[in-house]
């Protein structure tokens, strides 16, 4: 196997934990009993709060990849 097609399992396992981890986050701020009559949230803020740490962590991860192969 090359190397670029290697994934551990370590890896795997992390990685489905933080995609559970932000999956759960809109789902608790869901969690109300009466609808959206008397929603103390605001969903476009929520929304806007989910795409902003998605686009962070998207800009993380490609700066931690470039710093890691300017390391080697």
């Amino acid at each position: 196997m090359t190397k670029l097609a290697e994934v551990s399992h370590e890896k795997t396992l992390r990685l489905v934990l933080i995609a559970l981890g932000l999956l759960a986050v809109p789902m608790a701020a869901h969690g109300q009993v009466n609808g959206c009559t008397d929603s103390p949230e605001n969903p476009t803020v929520v929304l806007a709060l989910v795409g902003s740490a998605g686009a962070f962590l998207a800009s993380a991860r490609r700066r931690l990849a470039i710093r890691r192969s300017n390391l080697k």
